[in-house]
């Protein structure tokens, strides 16, 4: 029960599947790139087209084929665009800023201690004052994990439990990486605002690979030391002692962003609880035949020794004859050629062309395929070939996957070197023949003359032998594309190797059944058909890989004493030796005594311990409360490009062996790309570190990081010169806040998201005018000092308080419709625009005057004003925390005094205050004024247009509006709004059909007036010293409207091309449309006005 044997069943069941394969990857013969163990993709040879087959028709890989050779193309024409502009571009065309004032926070406080703030307010906003001491002081009092949910003031018996996608112990976090941390902790501090019972786990992944390839570079480099100078022990000593001292790296970066992670359960993939519940997994999953060993062919990285998963494999495009660097290869070495030689034929005359652009691998040759019906063999079926070299007999075999309109119509059959001859090999019996070994030199079987020489050295020597036996027939160039590994540069070789390997199909199945029936939501929906489509098709997957750093298989080799049969492979495993002693014991009725046990040397599959991450995380396999209480976690949120890798694989592993899935739903969002549209990667040298955009960074340090990266020398070039062109002057500083809400501003559903610094320097901007409104709120609480009303006590009782209120009651609307939809664009729009536009621009401008006069005029509306200040204020703050933590807490700490003045001001935080609700603001819904108010605003635009117009910046003059009894009301209630907002002296409302708001309707506009049209029914006229130019104004207003008629035609032409709505993205096809919306609106605007001008011209 417990051996392992290749078994026959799983061979013709393998074939089978593949049958279809099979004659696709014939029919593009020459170096496909097919459906394999992993993800359903693995790289063929013969040349180098890619295409993508499975059991569905072959028309699906001429488009794939095109789809990646169009990503390279364009990738190339970034690169060149950015090379092109480097001699004319004026660095002014950069982001402009000035440096601001650094100010920091200096009053002396204990580490963990709540900051002080009644320390004197700054005059304007400091990332680096605002950000000191608040995260120690949150960490410390445990607002972060779920036992403080019995603080929060609204505790509700729900919970909210969230992973971190773990990243790489190797590296540092990018601008893709604090994407996701923005996106998730804004959803944690809202639910923890709601009152759930919030945990939020963090972790870090060992990534096996990265990892192992890291240390044995610092080893070579500092000690002159390989990794075969040490033992396995010693080797595994020198990872955890690198971890120990560069892994924390990733956690200082969290808590900068100011992620509310609980940090007392920190997991890392090879904690030795983690490492229990991957043994068991792999325990289970073997004993339950989910987990087999077989011999197939993987993707092996000579430099590494390993295999390598698909994710660790580029693909490098060549386009004919290119020399390219190899690791271990002093020379360059030459590909992109396709070489024809000939096989001779046995006993009789004659010959068989075949091709290749791997020549080396012809030692390996079994057999020679072609098509039973090509007339040009059919008299050499059955026939052999003698081997030129081995002297070994080929025999011509015939198969209908042959191409016949392809290359000469003979295809090579090299079953241990290519994937489509090794599914070939299964169909006909042939043998398997591996020449080229894990070091990537050639093997035995090539003879004394080829033995040990490294395999692309024994590329020349094969040809000079084919020379030498008159049997080379010619050489071309030929596209192709090259599968690279990403960890070590070295061009993947297709190896025969006996692996583990994952059965898939079942479990997939059920993963596609949970989306389906509903159990399982994907967001954004559109990516249950990808998920679908890639489970349809999925294969086993190898996770076997030959490293020291990792989570060692659990599988034991089993050999009795005097055994003769060494050849035959008996396995067993178990969650010790011990047990794997008795399973041995028990399988093969010896005494345990007897058995003679050696572990699997190879590691698991990093992504095998990563898709046990959401109930590993969480004890399991034991029983945890936590376990019982978070599982399954709420939600996955993460990056789009992990969907399957990461994503699948925890849906079937979790559903196999916890019963459940893990999650039940997905949230994925968009890849960040760079300004110039190319994806953030540290092979293009374009990441950015988020640290770098908080505390700025200079344009000389970002390339000193470019050079420290090791990057293709062309590569390099292209990243600094971008850097040139957008960082002419460095990144400025601009917080931790800024960035967050920047990153939440994107829409994180749906196509790719250009970052632009400069979007995070406007957020800055932001932060500051936040900072400015509470300084002036304080200053007027402060001058006061009279108590201020709760948020239930206080009704609002002028139109601008109704106003300003109900609004914000609006916006917590949209605030909980955008959070429960993961849409948290439209959450951080609807707050900028509240804060900078409705409470800023205008409530503002419109209660100064109001609360800045002195004491005793005006006092009750004052102090409804202040009341009401204070509370928009507070409240918006509440809305901002998920966003801005840090500039939150501080001015929330800074005007709690006022409204709690005998509080414990110790443990409280604005991050366990209820998040507001529209529900407790229903008092505050004024649906009317929030209509009304829309006449206000384009009356005090007009006005404001009117006064530019007519050269009058200090004046205020008198207005009239002849408007609609209607809109007379409006302008009544409104009036001192009006006054205030457009700077005039009076405002007189006159009716031509019928009375004014009040009743009465004031005498018509005096001759000579400036006129402005707001409305068919609503225009201003404005008294301004002198007489009016009339035609002056026309003048104006005409050259105008052929400025905007012109833009208007260039949108417009815009829209007309071809496939319009199919080329250019939704996004782009938005910001034109409301182009021309305004442009239009714009022009009838003018329309409106001249024809005003002229009768009132007629009427003089």
């Amino acid at each position: 029960m417990f051996g392992l044997k290749p078994r026959w069943e799983e061979v013709k069941h393998v074939c089978a599947q593949n049958h279809v394969i099979l004659k696709e990857m014939w029919r593009t013969r020459r170096g496909l790139l097919v459906r394999g163990a992993e993800r359903g993709v693995q790289w063929v040879w013969k040349t180098g087209t890619r295409a993508y087959t499975s059991s569905k028709p072959s028309s699906q890989s001429t488009p794939a084929l095109r789809t990646r050779a169009e990503k390279e193309r364009r990738r190339r024409e970034k690169a060149e665009a950015i090379l092109a502009s480097q001699h004319n571009v004026n660095k002014d065309q950069g982001m402009k800023w000035s440096d601001k004032e650094k100010i920091a926070y200096t009053a002396s406080i204990p580490p963990g201690e709540k900051k002080d703030t009644t320390v004197p307010f700054p005059l304007s906003y400091s990332p680096e004052y605002v950000e000191a001491s608040w995260y120690q002081w949150w960490e410390k009092q445990g607002f972060f994990t779920p036992e403080a949910h019995d603080k929060l003031p609204g505790a509700v018996n729900r919970s909210f439990s969230m992973c971190i996608p773990p990243p790489n112990v190797t590296g540092t976090l990018h601008l893709g990486h604090a994407l996701t941390v923005a996106i998730e902790d804004a959803l944690a501090r809202w639910r923890r605002m709601q009152g759930y019972k919030v945990l939020w786990v963090p972790g870090c992944d060992h990534a096996g690979i990265a990892t192992q390839t890291v240390v044995e570079r610092r080893l070579f480099r500092e000690h002159g030391r390989r990794r075969s100078d040490l033992s396995r022990e010693e080797f595994l000593q020198e990872v955890w002692k690198w971890k120990n001292s560069k892994g924390d790296e990733i956690y200082h970066q969290l808590r900068k962003l100011g992620a509310s992670l609980d940090w007392s359960r920190a997991c890392f993939t090879m904690d030795p609880g983690f490492n229990c519940a991957v043994t068991e997994a792999f325990v289970r999953m073997c004993d339950s035949g989910l987990i087999y060993r077989s011999e197939r062919l993987v993707n092996w990285s000579c430099a590494l020794e390993s295999a390598v998963s698909d994710i660790e494999v580029d693909s490098k495009q060549l386009t004919g004859r290119t020399l390219l660097s190899v690791p271990g290869y002093q020379k360059k070495v030459e590909f992109g050629t396709m070489v024809t030689f000939a096989y001779p034929l046995d006993g009789q005359d004659g010959e068989v062309k075949v091709s290749t652009t791997r020549p080396e691998t012809m030692l390996g040759d079994v057999a020679i395929a072609v098509h039973p019906d090509d007339p040009r063999y059919q008299a050499i079926h059955g026939k052999h070939c003698r081997h030129p070299f081995t002297d070994r007999l080929l025999p011509i075999i015939t198969d209908t996957m042959v191409d016949v309109e392809l290359g000469t119509g003979a295809v090579k059959v090299t079953p241990a070197h290519d994937h489509a001859d090794f599914l070939l090999s299964q169909r006909h019996s042939l043998p398997r023949l591996t020449v080229i070994g894990g070091d990537g030199a050639m093997t035995p079987l090539c003879g004394q003359w080829l033995e040990g020489v490294k395999r692309f050295d024994a590329r020349g020597l094969v040809i000079e032998g084919l020379l030498e036996k008159n049997l080379f027939r010619g050489k071309e160039d030929h596209a192709m594309s090259l599968p690279i590994c990403s960890r070590s540069g070295d061009v993947i070789e297709p190896l025969l190797k006996k692996q583990w390997f994952v059965r898939c199909e079942d479990m997939a199945q059920r993963a596609i059944q949970a989306v389906d029936e509903g159990q399982l939501e994907i967001i954004p929906q559109f990516y249950t058909k990808t998920w679908r489509s890639w489970l349809s098709n999925i294969s086993d997957w190898c996770i076997s890989r030959q490293l020291w750093w990792g989570h060692q298989i659990p599988a034991y080799r089993v050999t009795f004493p005097g055994s003769a049969n060494t050849d035959e492979e008996l396995w067993v495993w178990g969650r010790s030796q011990a047990e794997a002693r008795e399973r041995a014991a028990v399988q093969y009725a010896v005494a345990p005594d007897s058995v003679t046990l050696t572990q699997d040397p190879d590691v698991l599959d990093t992504w095998f311990s990563s898709g046990l991450f959401p109930f590993a995380m969480l004890g399991w396999p034991h029983q945890t409360s936590d376990l019982r209480q978070y599982y399954p976690i709420t939600i996955l949120e993460t990056g789009s490009d992990l969907i399957f890798f990461w994503v699948a694989r925890m849906v079937m592993l979790g559903t196999e062996l916890t019963g459940q899935l893990p999650f039940k739903q997905v949230l994925l969002h968009s890849l960040v790309r760079d300004k110039h549209g190319r994806k953030m990667s540290k092979s293009l040298g374009n990441v950015i570190d988020p640290l770098d955009v908080i505390s700025g960074i200079s344009l000389e340090r970002l390339q000193e990081k470019v050079k420290e990266g090791n990057l293709d020398p062309r590569e390099s070039l292209v990243a600094m010169e971008a850097q040139n062109k957008d960082f002419p002057k460095g990144i400025p500083e601009c917080g931790t806040d800024a960035l967050r809400f920047a990153l939440c501003s994107y829409k994180a559903q749906g196509e790719d998201i250009s970052l632009s610094v400069s979007q995070v320097l406007s957020c800055r901007h932001f932060c500051n005018k936040m900072w400015q409104t509470v300084r002036f709120t304080l200053g007027v609480l402060e001058d006061r000092g009279a108590e201020l009303q709760t948020l239930e006590q206080t009704v609002p009782l002028s139109s601008i308080d109704r106003w300003v209120c109900s609004r914000l009651r609006s916006t917590v609307l949209q605030c909980e419709q955008g959070f429960n939809s993961y849409e948290l664009h439209t959450v951080t729009a609807a707050l900028h625009s509240f804060w900078l536009h409705s409470l800023c621009d205008i409530y503002l401008e419109c209660i100064k005057p109001l609360l800045t006069q002195p004491a005793g005029g005006g006092v009750a509306s004052g102090r409804e004003s202040r009341n009401v200040l204070y509370h928009c204020v507070t409240v918006s703050l509440a809305l901002l925390s998920p966003f801005m933590p840090f500039l939150t807490e501080e001015l929330w700490q800074r005007l709690r005094p006022f409204r709690d003045p005998g509080g414990d001001g110790v443990t409280t935080s604005l991050c366990l205050q209820p998040y507001p609700q529209s529900a407790h603001l229903a008092h505050w819904h004024f649906p009317q004024e929030e209509a009304d108010f829309s006449l206000v605003q384009e009356v005090v635009r007009v006005a404001r247009s009117l006064r530019a117009k007519s050269g009058m910046t200090k004046e205020k003059p008198d207005m009239w509006a002849v408007c609609s009894p209607s809109q007379a009301q409006t302008l009544v209630r409104f009036g001192p709004v009006v006054q205030t907002l457009a700077r005039t002296t009076s405002l007189h409302l006159h009716c031509p059909h019928g009375s004014g708001g009040d009743g009465s309707s004031a005498p018509p506009p005096p001759e000579g007036s400036a006129v402005g049209v707001v409305d068919h029914t609503c225009q201003l006229h404005l008294r301004v010293q002198g007489d009016v130019n009339v035609n002056k104004q026309v003048l104006q207003l005409s050259q105008r409207r052929e400025k905007l008629l012109c833009k208007l035609e260039q949108s417009l032409c815009r829209t007309r091309v071809p496939n319009y709505s199919e080329k250019v993205p939704e996004w782009v096809r938005a910001q034109t449309e409301n182009k021309i919306s305004a442009l239009e609106q714009e022009l009838r605007s003018i329309e409106e006005q001249l024809s005003a001008l002229q009768g009132s011209s007629q009427d003089n």
